[in-house]
């Protein structure tokens, strides 16, 4: 009898694309939501036509799989390593550049993707998933834990019986909660805003490929950055984002998670622009709700940056 409670995810970046990294316990990844789909398959109806009534036998078309979860946003715990999580956000589209001792920086690319290869544990049942390519999502609400999800295609590999690796658990510092404490500053076109909520779509395409003569492979075909901020509405004579919305004037929205070094996140948009601002309630508290876009200059792939110290 498998247990649920016993399940391990490990993740490593790949040098050659679909070649397993070989992840050991070294690179096992906290995460919760963890959703493994070990076997999507797209079956073909045959449509035979037969003096009889019935279904006819399919065949597979292609196979895949998909693994969906959540990391909490937080440092290494060391200021210039990278977080357990890099390996797999470069998968979603992204560079990475590190300073020795002081920073690690995550910027978008459009080419020369890299790859991650998943192994993941059902309380012995090993499913191996090559060629990692994937989404993601990221979701900041006050009072609580902050974090990215991630949405993960990958290449099948044969299930096998093997007993999870022994994992050692490290570069993933304890987050801590969205506050003002925690949390500051925040600013939204230039505004010291009181920030509710705030979430962050990539809106990555992730096409699954097989082509005949070519080898089967997640592709990142397209990205749309957008997102939402829910903050307490100002005066006018303080900000007007309605008048902002209505030019579509595009500025910098940032934010700064964590006070510790190690384990401090920076979020930074220079060209967001808005979409229609709506009003919602907190707590009797009159907020605005700003949906945006991401957008990257003519020089590209600078939609945001997200910095590590």
């Amino acid at each position: 009898m498998a247990l649920t409670r016993n399940r391990l995810l490990l993740v490593k970046g790949e040098s050659t694309y679909g070649t397993s990294a070989a992840p050991d316990g070294s690179d096992a990844l906290l995460v919760s939501n963890l959703e493994v789909s070990p076997l999507e398959l797209n079956r073909l109806d045959r449509e035979l036509i037969r003096p009889y009534l019935g279904s006819s036998a399919m065949v597979v078309g292609q196979r895949h799989v998909a693994v969906n979860f959540d990391v909490e946003i937080a440092g290494s715990g060391t200021a210039g390593t990278a977080p357990r999580w890099g390996a797999i956000f470069k998968a979603c589209g992204f560079a990475e550049a590190v300073v020795a001792s002081t920073s690690v920086a995550y910027t978008p690319v459009s080419s020369a993707f890299s790859s991650v290869t998943l192994d993941f544990n059902a309380d012995g049942t090993k499913h191996l998933v090559t060629g990692a390519r994937g989404t993601a999502s990221f979701s900041l609400t006050a009072g609580e834990i902050p974090k990215i999800s991630f949405s993960m295609l990958g290449i099948y590999n044969a299930a096998s019986a093997n007993a999870a690796a022994s994992p050692t658990f490290t570069n993933q510092a304890a987050p801590v909660v969205v506050n003002s404490t925690n949390t500051t500053p925040v600013s939204i076109h230039s505004y010291a805003a009181c920030l509710e909520s705030f979430s962050l779509d990539l809106g990555n395409e992730t096409p699954f490929r097989q082509l005949a003569g070519c080898s089967q492979q997640v592709m990142i075909t397209d990205r749309k950055v957008t997102g939402e901020i829910s903050i307490e509405a100002p005066a006018l004579g303080d900000k007007n984002y309605f008048s902002i919305a209505s030019a579509q004037t595009a500025a910098t929205i940032s934010w700064t998670h964590g006070q510790t070094a190690g384990n401090i996140v920076a979020f930074s948009a220079s060209n967001c622009s808005f979409d229609s601002p709506k009003y919602d309630d907190s707590d009797g508290i009159q907020m605005l709700t700003l949906g945006f876009d991401a957008i990257p200059s003519s020089a590209g792939n600078n939609e945001f940056t997200l910095t590590l110290t």
